[in-house]
Order: C-alpha cells, then structure tokens, then sequence
C-alpha cells in the first residue's frame, strides 16, 4: 500500500468521529421523555450534522490515489507509541459515509415506536455512529481496536434494554461472541506492535517482512475476531438471536454497518499484513464463504420469523463478500466492497420493511400476515422492490455486487464461481416466498384488514432507501470509480510475497 499520504489542515474524520457522539452526549443530558418532541428533533438533528460532517470527505476526496487521505496525526499514549492518526482511501470512504446516513434513518425509524427511554435509545445510537466511523477512519492499530471494541457497549445495551422478551440472553451472547474474538486480536497486535519496534502503525505493518508461521498465525487471530462479526459460518450462531430480539433500528445498524467492520478488517489487516498466509489459507476462507452461501441460504428457507429469515440472509450475503475478498482480483474485491454497501441498503431496507408491519400487527410470524397488498399498497411496492434486490434482481444493488463476485469467482475456479451463483437462485427462493406469503392472496385475517398503510414519515424513510438501491442498480460507476485505485494498490500488495 502506498505510504505517502495526502493530507488536509482540516480535521474533517474527528468531526466524523465525534460530532455524532458530543450530539449523542447533549441529548442524554437535555432529552427527557417528558418532552419527547423536543428530544427526537435533538436528535435528528445531530444525526443530520453527522451526516453533513462527512459529506467533504467525498466532495474532497481524490479518486485517482491510493494514499491515505484527509489524515489526522498526534501523539497519544508516548509510553507505546500510540498515536491518534486518522485517514481514509478508497476502501473505507463509502463505508463512512454510509455509517453517517444509516444513523439518520435509524432515528427516523425509532421516531413513533420508541416511547420510553427515547434519549438514551437515540444517544446510543449516535454514540454508536460516531465509534463505527473511528473503525474505518483509523490509522492506528491500537486507537483501531478501541474504536472496534467500544461498538460492543452501545449496541449491547440497544439490545438488552429495548429488545424483545430474550433481550438479555441476545445481547450477552452477542457481546460474548464478539468480545472473544477479539481477545486473540490484542495479542496479534502486540506482536504486530513489537514486530514494527514499538510502532502501531497500521501502514508500517503493512510493510513488515513476517516470516511464513508467523504470517498464518497473525492472520489466524485476526480471522478470530473479524470472523465472527462479518459473521462467518459456524461462528455465526449470536446473529439470528440478535436481530429476533433488536428493536427495529438496532437490526438495521447491525446488517447495515455492525457486520462490515468484520469484513472491512479482513481488507485493511488481513490481506495487506499477511499475504502469503492469505493465499495459504485461500481455500480455506472460499470454503467457509461457499457453506455460507449456500448452506445459510438454505436454512433462510425453512424460517417462520421474518427477522430470522433476513438475519440468516445476511450471513448468507457477507459470504459472498469474504468470497471476493480471496479469489484476488479486482472483479472479486470491487464486486465484494459494492456487496457490503448494497446489503447497508437492502438489508437495512428490509428490516424497516419488517418493523413497519411489527408495529401494527406486534408478530413477526410469516404465518399470521397474507393479503396485505390489499390494504398497504404503497408498502407492498416498497417491499417487493426491496425484496427483489435481496435476490440479485438485475437493475437493483443486489445484483451489481454480486454478478462481479461471481465474475471474478469464474476467473478464480469456474467450479467455485457456479457453486457461489446457485446463491442467486436461493436468495430469490426465500426473498420472494416470504413476499407472497406476507403480502398476496386475500386478506387472511382481520388484523390484516385493520392494518394502515404508510405514514408520512414511514414512506420518505422507505422512498429514499428505494431511490438508493435503484440508483446503485442502474448506475454503480460512481461507487466503483472511488474505490478502484485502492483495490489496484491493495491486490498488487497482497501479490508480493513478504518470504
């Protein structure tokens, strides 16, 4: 990876980072639920700065480099060499940006249906935010690990205290998960730390020449903890417990954003510290994607619980990003990153989708909706879009990434390629049974025919998803063009053998 870097005198990444959590400070110590109205405006309205904080980085952002950019650096713990230094390229741009926009529409979600503990529920998600964004703008290892462990807190508790009736066996098994994993990461760093002479910095690492073992077992440590958040079959397990219980706006923080910070690890550490041990252990992580695609895909099926169905979709779907990341091309890689920012809209969408009918039937049993297109016609539109592009509909987000992961799967093995497109039939299997068995057909009961169709505020939240998963459909080449440079640079690193 390049190491020159292009800065800024503008601290546009710590305005990122901490803009959201000072918003998320100011409304635990001013929002009350006795004035919910004012605390839900304070609220969005500090999602809405943290938003606008970052929209420089993409106006300012030159796509024709690799190198870092808008980077931040000064010393922070001396007595280790732990520095505060913040930068961004082509990978993890979209992934800030998308943090940022995630954060408002969750506070839109949670506008009406969260009528108590409203402050603290909007700041963990503003907090949340601003700790997401410190993962992918981080340049230092150890300021990188903080920023990735502290995402645990606010979302166990979003979890534990607003979620359904086994909150709290969800939100220990995910924090337990996650935690575990990440123990194995520390100690790979400190090595990693001790092997730079004392320097946690994340492009010097980049550069260290390890030896073969020591290379797989860094790269076995580091899978420890990204593994389980991207989250990898079998290690996937505290994911569908997770979403089932999560209010609405937690599941969609979690597949949208949560589930990236595993994969967007595995491109920052992983293939650049470790090459060699990345192609050792290529097979290795295909075959782990392969079972997630095709094996999760099939379990997607037999679910009765709507959130269930997506959760184990979304497992399916970031199987088909760890697959792109090791095939080595640029095909696989590109395809992969426009995955990860397609499920943040789709999969995201689709958990909006299933709060909608939550809040006004309070079941997510498949079996007790049928007929709704009846009396929602305007969701049932929404949600038939958004159900396609969970099936790689041609025109829609789904497709773009993962037509090139297939294609750059073909140019790594056509066997392997074939095995990752039969996702493509499984995915439309379960996307659109669940459609028709919710939607179509006559009216099945009476609390379907009591059902209201969209609010105001619920189409725009919807409306503005549609536009986005329509718009990466029908014309990717923006997201792509950003994010080329940095793929060339990274697959040309991973190429050179460090032995």
């Amino acid at each position: 990876m390049a190491s020159d870097m292009a800065s800024t005198n503008f601290p546009w990444l710590t305005l990122a980072i901490f803009v959201p959590i000072v918003a998320g400070l100011v409304v635990l110590a001013l929002g009350r639920d006795d004035r919910p109205g004012f605390t839900r405006k304070l609220s969005l309205v500090g999602s809405i700065l943290g938003l606008l904080v970052t929209l420089p980085l993409y106006t300012g952002f030159n796509p024709d480099t690799a190198d870092m950019q808008f980077v931040e650096k000064a010393p922070w713990i001396d007595t280790f060499a732990v520095n505060y230094h913040l930068g961004i390229d082509g990978i993890s741009l979209w992934f800030v940006l998308l943090t940022a926009f995630i954060t408002v529409i969750v506070v839109i979600a949670g506008w009406e249906v969260i009528t108590n503990r409203i402050a603290q529920y909007m700041a963990s998600f503003l907090i949340l935010s601003g700790m997401m964004i410190g993962v992918f703008a981080a340049l230092d290892g150890m300021l990188f690990y903080i920023f990735f462990e502290a995402t645990l807190i606010p979302m166990y508790l979003i979890i534990g205290v607003w979620g359904g009736p086994n909150r709290v066996y969800a939100a220990f098994k995910f924090f337990l998960y996650t935690l575990l994993g990440s123990l194995l990461t520390l100690v790979a760093f400190i090595y990693l730390w001790h092997a730079a002479d004392g320097s946690f910095d994340i492009l010097t690492w980049h550069q260290l020449p390890l030896g073969y073992t020591p290379q797989i077992l860094v790269f076995l440590a580091l899978f420890a903890a990204f593994a389980v958040k991207v989250p990898m079959w079998p290690v996937h397990t505290w994911l569908p417990d997770a979403h089932v219980e999560a209010p609405t706006g937690g599941s969609v923080v979690l597949a949208a954003i949560m589930l990236k910070l595993g994969a967007y690890g595995f491109l920052r550490f992983s293939l650049p510290i470790t090459p060699d041990a990345s192609h050792a252990l290529a097979g290795f992580m295909i075959a782990l994607s392969l079972i997630a695609v095709i094996y999760i895909g099939l379990v997607a099926i037999v679910q009765d619980d709507m959130k269930k169905l997506v959760a184990y979709s979304s497992v399916a779907h970031m199987g088909f990003v760890t697959l792109g990341f090791f095939v080595f091309n640029t095909a696989g890689v590109e395809g992969a990153i426009v995955q990860m920012i397609s499920h943040g809209f789709v999969s995201g969408a689709m958990f909006l989708c299933i709060g909608v009918l939550y809040d006004r039937m309070h079941t997510r049993e498949i079996d007790a909706y049928g007929g709704v297109v009846n009396v929602m016609p305007r969701f049932v539109t929404l949600f038939l879009l958004f159900s396609m592009a969970n099936s790689g509909l041609p025109a829609t987000s789904g497709f773009v990434g993962e037509f090139s992961v297939i294609m750059g799967a073909v140019e790594y093995n056509f066997w392997v390629g074939l095995l990752a497109a039969t996702s493509l039939i499984l995915a439309a299997s379960y996307s659109l049974w669940m459609f028709k068995r919710i939607a179509l057909g006559d009216v099945a009961n009476d609390n379907v025919a009591a059902m209201k169709d969209l609010s105001t505020r619920e189409f725009w939240m919807l409306g503005i998803m549609a536009i986005l998963v329509l718009y990466m459909g029908i014309h990717p080449k923006p997201f792509t063009d950003v994010m080329h440079v940095s793929v060339d640079a990274l697959l040309q690193h991973v190429s050179i053998s460090k032995l």
